[in-house]
């Protein structure tokens, strides 16, 4: 009973923050005109929504490829296609996100629908940290913000790839199980609806991407706005003025892709500005780490899976990336 009074609380509460948030969209410029706001309100005004208009299309992308996976692939289709071999189901898992092209928002309802339907969590956990990083369009992108020289583009993917590959591996050998929280249901809705009509199966479908728009658009609206906020309240230039050394500015760059919460599909053009101060591991850092996990990702993979885990994933994306660039500031 209480876990039901919970989850209403929520539900309620993620509706009256995407009403807010919607009101903001439609009348921010009537209320500059009949409120003087202070210029830091204003400022936080216009991140939080430049993050949400950036991430909102990328979601709703993601919630109807979950509400496919949701309604026409059963748990005997992912039996046939995951190897049992954990090796070749993390190495395949992180393949097929690389040729994947999804966005870091977008990413985590497939992987909740990939999951409940069975996909080991090692896989699931390659296939969402190579999806965002490593498909065409994020290496594409990648590759005209610097100057069309292939040399960025290609050490992001490779280097991406294998730290993916990593925290895949360690998350195969520390957790077992799917690792969502305990008021995650799971609803194996298929059994009930593939001896049905093609129209109704496509009506469940759409059933089902409604109810994950709305489930995950409430996180998004929350990691967008404490972006934002941090964004706001803590400015860029502190962090840059904190990034001396080699060291110091490789984490100041990886801090600066968490919490500025940027589309993998554009951030390398912010990364390329950086290029004149700081080191090419340093740039690294921000296109391999921001992509694989940022705030407002952090906030939605909260809502799915238990805590522990998500900081765990935290702790091994920022590691691995961490020591595999100072060690690659050998060669570079």
């Amino acid at each position: 009973m209480n876990r039901i009074i919970r989850a209403n609380i929520i539900d309620i509460t993620g509706i009256l923050i995407l009403t807010l948030a919607l009101s903001l969209v439609s009348f921010s410029s009537n209320f500059k005109v009949s409120f003087d706001f202070p210029p830091s309100l204003l400022n936080l005004n216009t991140i939080f929504l430049s993050i949400l208009i950036e991430a909102l299309p990328f979601v709703l992308i993601g919630v109807i490829i979950a509400g496919v996976i949701q309604i026409f692939v059963t748990e005997e289709h992912i039996k046939r296609l995951i190897p049992k071999n954990k090796t070749m189901a993390v190495l395949m898992s992180c393949v097929v996100g690389a040729l994947f092209p999804a966005c870091e928002c977008g990413i985590v309802p497939i992987v909740r629908r990939l999951v409940s339907k069975g996909v080991p969590i090692h896989a699931a956990m390659g296939f969402m940290l190579t999806g965002p990083l490593i498909n065409p369009i994020v290496i594409a992108s990648t590759y005209m913000a610097f100057g069309n020289d292939f040399k960025m583009a290609g050490l992001r993917m490779s280097l991406g790839f294998v730290v993916a590959t990593m925290v895949a591996f360690a998350v195969s050998w520390l957790f077992k199980g799917n690792q969502f929280k305990s008021s995650i249901q799971i609803v194996h809705s298929h059994d009930k609806v593939k001896n049905e009509a093609f129209s109704n199966r496509i009506w469940s479908m759409l059933t089902h991407t409604i109810d994950e728009f709305f489930d995950m658009a409430k996180f998004l609206i929350m990691g967008a706005f404490l972006a934002a906020f941090v964004q706001t309240y803590l400015p860029a230039k502190t962090l840059l003025e904190a990034g001396n050394g080699p060291i110091s500015s490789l984490l100041v760059m990886m801090g600066l892709a968490y919490v500025l919460s940027l589309c993998s599909e554009a951030d390398a053009f912010i990364g390329a500005s950086f290029s004149s101060i700081f080191p090419t591991t340093s740039i690294l850092g921000f296109l391999i780490f921001g992509p694989m996990i940022d705030l407002k990702n952090t906030i939605m993979m909260l809502s799915v899976f238990r805590f522990k885990f998500v900081m765990s994933v935290l702790a091994f994306v920022a590691s691995f990336v961490f020591i595999t660039l100072i060690l690659l500031q050998v060669f570079l």
